[in-house]
């Protein structure tokens, strides 16, 4: 008689082992959203489905709005608490045939299949925005935090995952540049534009190689005395096809690539070699102020210790050299840019905060850094009238700024009725075209070896 012998295995431990395995590779430890590895297979499903339906898929790439702040200022564990409460608002924002993705760190990219219109994505994309506006209950902490989303469609704006990625990712920077806290559709105009920009950043690594940058310096009159003895410098890039550029036409685009720290650091020296000229053969109290990035209070403090060093090696003094900053700047509450601000402070090169009055900076910040100067911004200045509020924002300013051991400049100055009005105020200084555009350094040297 033929006996068989059966031998079982049980194989659920490996099942699950497997199965675990799986969800490590493919889903986000933090959130449970799939991670980039099943977001992009997702998106190549999608893409074979719209194709063989006929019906196009959308793509959204989102990024916080200044998430590292909170990193920063709350610490990580709230960070990673906010980053879970994120993934679920996003989820709820999208329908059952959707897929909400975390890439990693603070970037979420979105999948939207078989759609009808874009109604219906738009209908969405404002949908996020005002779900990830209201405010968020961290361990009693109250947290407001906003995201920049860019949008592409299949087929109408690439059919390959690559060049819809890239086309996502160009419409969420557009829509951070226009301010944040919105969406922003991929054009072909944005594409023209990133094209443009590189080329223009390739131009301007080969313009701090071949020294076509150049300063310009606009004098900064006393009006007490009417001496010049302080100048911003402006810089001036020549290019070799397009002739002189303004800042306004580079400017953005080194601050996008990064090259913004090798250009300050260019201008510092530059400006440090022509103050000690000047401070030699005009006024021994003479100095410069130059503009300062916001990028480069977020770096270490070796950055700005190479600063203080250059000064000490060309023999300057530390109020030789000021940095004007925007009011952004010093409401950033992250460690980083405060102890920037507080190592210029302590070396007592003097800091000026720019286009003063268009912003809600706080008085408790002026005195926490110790600021020198306020620079009344020019939209103020350029309507000074005789009983206008101009007028009455103006003596506030610069009477509040007294108060605090504050000087003031006034920017913009066009008119002599202005200038009269400001030295009337206690304006201490002032700078615009009625004194003198933005110089080259011969220039300037003839301005100031002029006889009074």
């Amino acid at each position: 008689m033929l006996q068989r012998v059966a031998i079982g295995t049980d194989i659920t431990a490996r099942k699950r082992a497997e199965e675990a395995m799986w969800k490590r590779a493919n889903f986000d430890q933090l959130t449970g959203l799939p991670n980039r590895y099943l977001f992009y297979d997702r998106v190549q499903l999608a893409i074979k489905k719209a194709y063989r339906e006929g019906l196009p898929m959308a793509l959204m790439l989102l990024d916080l709005d200044r998430f590292k702040e909170i990193n920063d200022t709350l610490g990580h564990d709230m960070g990673d608490i906010l980053l879970l409460e994120i993934a679920r608002r996003l989820s709820h924002c999208v329908r059952e045939t959707d897929t909400v993705a975390r890439l990693g760190g603070d970037e979420f990219a979105i999948i939207l299949n078989e759609l009808e219109d874009r109604v219906s994505v738009e209908r969405i994309a404002q949908s996020l925005l005002t779900q990830l506006a209201e405010p968020f209950l961290l361990n009693g902490e109250m947290v407001y935090i906003s995201v920049s989303v860019g949008i592409t469609f299949f087929p109408e704006d690439a059919s390959e995952i690559e060049a819809l990625l890239k086309n996502a990712d160009q419409a969420m920077y557009d829509a951070k540049e226009a301010g944040r806290n919105r969406f922003s559709y991929f054009t072909r105009t944005i594409q023209e534009a990133v094209r443009s920009q590189a080329i223009l950043a390739n131009d301007l690594r080969d313009a701090l190689a071949d020294n076509q940058l150049q300063l310009h310096y606009q004098p900064i009159i006393e009006l007490a005395s009417g001496v010049i003895y302080k100048a911003e410098a402006l810089i001036r890039w020549r290019h070799p096809q397009q002739g002189w550029l303004n800042p306004t036409d580079f400017i953005a685009v080194a601050e996008k690539t990064g090259l913004i720290v090798e250009m300050s650091d260019w201008v510092f020296k530059e400006a440090a070699r022509q103050v000690k000229l000047w401070r030699r053969y005009f006024d021994r109290r003479f100095q410069i102020s130059i503009n300062g990035s916001p990028m480069l209070f977020h770096c270490a403090g070796d950055h700005q210790n190479s600063w203080f060093e250059h000064l000490r090696q060309k023999g300057l003094t530390a109020d030789s050299i000021g940095v004007e900053i925007g009011e952004g700047v010093l409401m950033d509450a992250s460690h980083v840019v405060s102890n920037t601000l507080f190592s210029f402070r302590d070396i007592g090169m003097p800091i000026s905060i720019d286009d003063f009055g268009t912003g809600c900076l706080s008085l408790s910040c002026l005195q926490k850094f110790h600021i020198d100067y306020l620079k009344i911004d020019r939209s103020f200045v350029g309507k000074l009238l005789d009983q206008s509020n101009e007028l009455m924002f103006c003596e506030a300013m610069i009477a509040m700024a007294h108060k605090l051991k504050i000087k003031v400049i006034a920017e913009g100055v066009e008119t002599k009725d202005q200038c009269g009005l400001l030295k009337k105020m206690g304006c201490d200084y002032a700078q615009g075209y009625l004194l003198s555009k933005p110089l080259s350094a011969e220039a300037f040297e003839a301005l100031l070896a002029k006889p009074e």
